[in-house]
Protein backbone atom coordinates (compact mmCIF):
# COMPACT_ATOMS: atom_id res chain seq x y z
CA UNK A 1 0.00 0.00 0.00
CA UNK A 2 1.38 3.47 -1.09
CA UNK A 3 -0.14 6.60 0.75
CA UNK A 4 -0.02 10.28 -1.09
CA UNK A 5 -1.00 13.34 -0.91
CA UNK A 6 -3.55 15.15 -3.62
CA UNK A 7 -3.65 18.54 -4.19
CA UNK A 8 -6.93 19.24 -5.90
CA UNK A 9 -7.48 21.90 -8.24
CA UNK A 10 -8.93 24.72 -5.61
CA UNK A 11 -6.28 23.48 -3.16
CA UNK A 12 -7.25 21.04 -0.78
CA UNK A 13 -4.59 18.34 0.38
CA UNK A 14 -6.59 15.09 -0.14
CA UNK A 15 -4.91 11.76 1.67
CA UNK A 16 -5.33 8.82 -0.65
CA UNK A 17 -3.94 5.31 -0.74
CA UNK A 18 -3.32 2.96 -3.17
CA UNK A 19 -3.06 -0.85 -3.51
CA UNK A 20 -1.23 -2.26 -6.15
CA UNK A 21 -2.00 -5.85 -7.67
CA UNK A 22 0.76 -8.54 -8.33
CA UNK A 23 0.50 -8.35 -11.61
CA UNK A 24 -1.20 -6.74 -14.76
CA UNK A 25 -4.20 -5.17 -13.28
CA UNK A 26 -7.47 -5.80 -14.57
CA UNK A 27 -8.08 -2.02 -14.61
CA UNK A 28 -8.62 0.57 -11.90
CA UNK A 29 -10.82 0.68 -8.80
CA UNK A 30 -11.65 3.78 -6.61
CA UNK A 31 -14.06 3.32 -3.60
CA UNK A 32 -15.77 6.50 -2.46
CA UNK A 33 -16.72 6.35 1.09
CA UNK A 34 -20.07 6.59 3.17
CA UNK A 35 -21.07 9.81 5.17
CA UNK A 36 -18.65 10.00 8.35
CA UNK A 37 -16.80 6.64 7.53
CA UNK A 38 -12.78 6.64 6.91
CA UNK A 39 -11.09 5.04 4.46
CA UNK A 40 -9.11 2.77 7.16
CA UNK A 41 -12.53 0.61 6.67
CA UNK A 42 -12.47 -0.36 3.22
CA UNK A 43 -8.69 -1.67 4.14
CA UNK A 44 -8.91 -4.99 4.35
CA UNK A 45 -11.36 -4.89 1.02
CA UNK A 46 -9.11 -2.84 -1.36
CA UNK A 47 -6.23 -5.26 0.16
CA UNK A 48 -8.28 -8.30 -0.57
CA UNK A 49 -9.22 -6.84 -4.06
CA UNK A 50 -5.41 -5.63 -4.90
CA UNK A 51 -4.56 -9.96 -4.66
CA UNK A 52 -7.30 -10.36 -7.39
CA UNK A 53 -5.72 -8.30 -9.84
CA UNK A 54 -6.83 -4.58 -9.33
CA UNK A 55 -5.51 -1.46 -8.90
CA UNK A 56 -7.36 -0.17 -5.71
CA UNK A 57 -7.45 3.04 -4.80
CA UNK A 58 -9.39 4.63 -1.31
CA UNK A 59 -9.63 7.97 -0.11
CA UNK A 60 -10.62 10.41 2.87
CA UNK A 61 -13.15 13.86 1.69
CA UNK A 62 -11.44 16.95 2.95
CA UNK A 63 -11.85 17.79 6.52
CA UNK A 64 -12.21 13.80 7.32
CA UNK A 65 -10.05 11.02 8.41
CA UNK A 66 -6.45 11.53 7.18
CA UNK A 67 -7.33 14.36 4.71
CA UNK A 68 -7.70 16.62 8.26
CA UNK A 69 -4.64 17.96 9.53
CA UNK A 70 -3.83 17.05 12.54
CA UNK A 71 -4.72 19.64 15.22
CA UNK A 72 -7.07 21.66 12.57
CA UNK A 73 -10.76 21.89 14.11
CA UNK A 74 -13.57 20.43 11.94
CA UNK A 75 -14.89 24.06 13.10
CA UNK A 76 -12.35 25.76 10.73
CA UNK A 77 -13.15 23.18 7.51
CA UNK A 78 -15.01 24.70 4.99
CA UNK A 79 -16.77 22.43 2.83
CA UNK A 80 -20.10 21.03 1.83
CA UNK A 81 -20.63 18.33 -0.52
CA UNK A 82 -19.83 19.71 -4.10
CA UNK A 83 -16.60 19.99 -2.82
CA UNK A 84 -16.36 16.45 -1.34
CA UNK A 85 -17.49 15.72 -4.70
CA UNK A 86 -14.67 18.21 -6.47
CA UNK A 87 -12.15 15.66 -3.85
CA UNK A 88 -13.66 12.64 -5.32
CA UNK A 89 -13.28 14.21 -9.18
CA UNK A 90 -9.80 14.67 -8.34
CA UNK A 91 -8.76 11.26 -7.12
CA UNK A 92 -10.81 9.91 -10.79
CA UNK A 93 -8.32 12.07 -12.46
CA UNK A 94 -5.57 10.26 -10.65
CA UNK A 95 -6.14 7.08 -10.93
CA UNK A 96 -6.98 7.46 -14.43
CA UNK A 97 -3.60 8.92 -15.01
CA UNK A 98 -1.64 6.18 -13.59
CA UNK A 99 -3.60 3.53 -16.25
CA UNK A 100 -5.33 5.55 -18.95
CA UNK A 101 -6.00 2.57 -21.15
CA UNK A 102 -7.89 0.66 -18.49
CA UNK A 103 -11.60 0.52 -17.45
CA UNK A 104 -11.72 2.76 -13.95
CA UNK A 105 -14.92 1.06 -11.56
CA UNK A 106 -16.35 3.04 -9.03
CA UNK A 107 -17.15 1.13 -5.83
CA UNK A 108 -19.43 3.78 -4.51
CA UNK A 109 -20.52 2.42 -0.68
CA UNK A 110 -23.95 4.80 0.35
CA UNK A 111 -22.67 8.71 -0.17
CA UNK A 112 -19.99 7.20 -2.10
CA UNK A 113 -22.91 6.41 -5.11
CA UNK A 114 -24.66 9.78 -4.26
CA UNK A 115 -21.31 11.95 -5.28
CA UNK A 116 -20.51 9.81 -8.71
CA UNK A 117 -23.29 12.09 -10.66
CA UNK A 118 -22.11 15.65 -9.61
CA UNK A 119 -18.55 14.61 -11.02
CA UNK A 120 -17.29 16.32 -14.12
CA UNK A 121 -15.10 13.96 -15.45
CA UNK A 122 -17.51 11.15 -15.69
CA UNK A 123 -16.58 10.28 -18.92
CA UNK A 124 -13.26 8.74 -17.33
CA UNK A 125 -15.77 6.35 -15.35
CA UNK A 126 -16.39 3.12 -16.90
CA UNK A 127 -18.99 1.72 -14.65
CA UNK A 128 -20.45 2.32 -10.70
CA UNK A 129 -21.23 -0.40 -8.30
CA UNK A 130 -23.18 0.88 -5.54
CA UNK A 131 -23.51 -0.58 -2.17
CA UNK A 132 -26.10 -0.04 0.24
CA UNK A 133 -26.96 3.36 -1.34
CA UNK A 134 -29.79 5.22 -1.84
CA UNK A 135 -31.64 8.25 -1.69
CA UNK A 136 -31.61 10.13 1.62
CA UNK A 137 -34.82 11.39 1.64
CA UNK A 138 -36.56 11.04 5.32
CA UNK A 139 -39.54 9.56 3.81
CA UNK A 140 -37.30 6.26 1.70
CA UNK A 141 -35.52 5.71 5.07
CA UNK A 142 -36.07 2.52 7.04
CA UNK A 143 -38.78 1.98 9.25
CA UNK A 144 -36.30 2.07 12.53
CA UNK A 145 -34.76 5.26 11.62
CA UNK A 146 -37.55 6.80 9.66
CA UNK A 147 -39.36 6.97 13.51
CA UNK A 148 -36.17 9.24 14.83
CA UNK A 149 -34.91 11.25 11.71
CA UNK A 150 -37.57 13.91 12.28
CA UNK A 151 -36.05 14.87 15.43
CA UNK A 152 -32.69 14.24 13.93
CA UNK A 153 -33.01 16.90 10.93
CA UNK A 154 -34.94 19.29 12.66
CA UNK A 155 -33.77 19.27 16.49
CA UNK A 156 -30.23 17.56 16.75
CA UNK A 157 -28.32 18.82 13.67
CA UNK A 158 -29.52 22.46 13.71
CA UNK A 159 -28.80 22.79 17.53
CA UNK A 160 -25.77 21.05 17.62
CA UNK A 161 -24.22 22.84 14.70
CA UNK A 162 -24.82 25.43 15.98
CA UNK A 163 -23.64 25.18 19.31
CA UNK A 164 -20.15 23.35 18.14
CA UNK A 165 -19.73 24.87 14.73
CA UNK A 166 -19.18 21.50 12.85
CA UNK A 167 -21.56 18.44 13.67
CA UNK A 168 -19.95 16.07 16.96
CA UNK A 169 -21.65 13.06 15.44
CA UNK A 170 -18.97 11.10 17.47
CA UNK A 171 -20.02 12.71 20.50
CA UNK A 172 -23.54 12.03 19.91
CA UNK A 173 -23.05 8.40 18.30
CA UNK A 174 -24.62 9.69 15.00
CA UNK A 175 -22.83 9.14 11.63
CA UNK A 176 -19.54 10.65 12.69
CA UNK A 177 -17.79 14.09 12.83
CA UNK A 178 -18.59 16.42 10.06
CA UNK A 179 -18.27 19.84 9.05
CA UNK A 180 -20.95 22.44 8.97
CA UNK A 181 -21.29 22.83 5.42
CA UNK A 182 -21.59 18.92 4.82
CA UNK A 183 -24.29 18.02 7.36
CA UNK A 184 -26.35 21.43 6.37
CA UNK A 185 -26.91 20.87 2.68
CA UNK A 186 -27.12 16.98 3.25
CA UNK A 187 -30.02 17.85 5.97
CA UNK A 188 -31.32 20.18 2.70
CA UNK A 189 -30.98 17.00 0.50
CA UNK A 190 -32.24 14.97 3.12
CA UNK A 191 -35.43 16.66 3.77
CA UNK A 192 -36.26 17.18 -0.07
CA UNK A 193 -38.46 13.94 -2.57
CA UNK A 194 -35.94 14.35 -5.13
CA UNK A 195 -32.94 14.27 -3.11
CA UNK A 196 -29.75 16.05 -3.99
CA UNK A 197 -31.43 17.01 -7.44
CA UNK A 198 -34.66 18.02 -5.78
CA UNK A 199 -32.44 20.39 -3.51
CA UNK A 200 -30.26 21.78 -5.99
CA UNK A 201 -32.32 22.25 -8.69
CA UNK A 202 -31.61 21.83 -12.76
CA UNK A 203 -27.77 22.26 -13.22
CA UNK A 204 -27.42 19.45 -10.76
CA UNK A 205 -29.93 17.35 -12.31
CA UNK A 206 -28.02 17.65 -15.80
CA UNK A 207 -25.12 16.49 -14.20
CA UNK A 208 -26.46 13.38 -13.00
CA UNK A 209 -28.17 13.16 -16.12
CA UNK A 210 -25.22 13.50 -17.79
CA UNK A 211 -23.82 10.23 -16.64
CA UNK A 212 -23.33 7.01 -19.32
CA UNK A 213 -22.03 4.55 -16.95
CA UNK A 214 -23.48 1.48 -16.51
CA UNK A 215 -24.27 1.34 -13.25
CA UNK A 216 -25.30 -1.47 -10.81
CA UNK A 217 -26.77 -1.47 -7.22
CA UNK A 218 -26.76 -3.79 -4.07
CA UNK A 219 -29.86 -3.55 -1.83
CA UNK A 220 -29.42 -5.46 1.54
CA UNK A 221 -32.66 -6.41 2.81
CA UNK A 222 -31.26 -6.44 6.29
CA UNK A 223 -30.33 -2.62 5.38
CA UNK A 224 -31.16 -0.60 8.89
CA UNK A 225 -31.00 2.59 6.60
CA UNK A 226 -31.86 2.47 3.46
CA UNK A 227 -34.43 0.72 1.98
CA UNK A 228 -35.22 -0.58 -1.67
CA UNK A 229 -37.14 2.31 -2.37
CA UNK A 230 -34.62 4.47 -1.95
CA UNK A 231 -32.26 2.43 -3.36
CA UNK A 232 -34.76 2.86 -6.61
CA UNK A 233 -34.89 6.58 -6.37
CA UNK A 234 -31.43 7.06 -6.26
CA UNK A 235 -30.82 4.99 -9.28
CA UNK A 236 -33.34 6.80 -10.93
CA UNK A 237 -31.19 10.02 -10.82
CA UNK A 238 -28.90 8.78 -13.37
CA UNK A 239 -31.47 8.98 -15.71
CA UNK A 240 -29.41 8.00 -18.91
CA UNK A 241 -27.16 5.49 -17.53
CA UNK A 242 -27.98 1.71 -18.18
CA UNK A 243 -28.48 0.26 -14.83
CA UNK A 244 -30.20 -2.94 -12.92
CA UNK A 245 -30.67 -3.16 -8.95
CA UNK A 246 -30.23 -5.95 -7.33
CA UNK A 247 -31.74 -7.12 -3.73
CA UNK A 248 -29.40 -9.35 -1.87
CA UNK A 249 -30.99 -11.18 1.30
CA UNK A 250 -28.18 -12.70 3.82
CA UNK A 251 -29.79 -15.94 4.21
CA UNK A 252 -29.28 -16.06 0.05
CA UNK A 253 -25.36 -16.09 1.01
CA UNK A 254 -25.58 -18.12 3.89
CA UNK A 255 -24.90 -15.53 6.17
CA UNK A 256 -26.89 -14.30 9.55
CA UNK A 257 -26.29 -10.39 8.56
CA UNK A 258 -24.77 -7.90 6.43
CA UNK A 259 -26.46 -4.63 6.73
CA UNK A 260 -25.66 -1.12 5.80
CA UNK A 261 -22.11 -1.80 6.77
CA UNK A 262 -21.45 -5.19 6.77
CA UNK A 263 -20.18 -5.70 2.69
CA UNK A 264 -16.77 -4.18 3.90
CA UNK A 265 -16.33 -6.01 6.92
CA UNK A 266 -13.66 -8.61 7.52
CA UNK A 267 -14.74 -12.36 7.00
CA UNK A 268 -16.35 -11.89 4.17
CA UNK A 269 -13.28 -13.02 1.68
CA UNK A 270 -15.01 -15.73 0.82
CA UNK A 271 -18.59 -15.26 0.52
CA UNK A 272 -19.48 -11.57 -0.45
CA UNK A 273 -16.32 -10.10 -1.57
CA UNK A 274 -15.51 -12.58 -4.58
CA UNK A 275 -19.12 -11.86 -5.77
CA UNK A 276 -18.50 -8.16 -5.87
CA UNK A 277 -15.27 -8.98 -7.49
CA UNK A 278 -17.59 -10.62 -10.29
CA UNK A 279 -19.64 -8.19 -10.64
CA UNK A 280 -17.27 -5.52 -11.22
CA UNK A 281 -16.04 -7.39 -13.69
CA UNK A 282 -19.16 -7.52 -15.36
CA UNK A 283 -19.39 -3.61 -15.73
CA UNK A 284 -18.10 -3.76 -19.08
CA UNK A 285 -17.82 0.09 -20.47
CA UNK A 286 -20.83 1.68 -21.84
CA UNK A 287 -20.46 2.85 -25.70
CA UNK A 288 -18.59 5.96 -26.39
CA UNK A 289 -17.34 5.72 -22.36
CA UNK A 290 -13.66 6.49 -21.76
CA UNK A 291 -11.52 3.77 -20.77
Amino acid sequence: MRQETLTTPDGASIVLRTWEPPGPPHGNVVIGGAMGVWQDYYAPFAQWLAGQGWRVTTFDYRGSGASRPPGQSLREVRADLFDWARDYEAVVEHAHAALPAAPLYLLGHSLGAQLPGLLGNQDKVSGLLSVAAGSGYWRENAPRLKRTVWYFWWVLVPLATRLFGYFPGRRLRKIGDLPKGVILQWRKWCLNPRYSVGAEGEPVRRRYANARFPVLALSMDDDELMTLRGTHSLVGLYENAPSRVWRIAPADLSLRRIGHFGAFRAGQETVLWPRMAQWLRGLAPSPGSAA
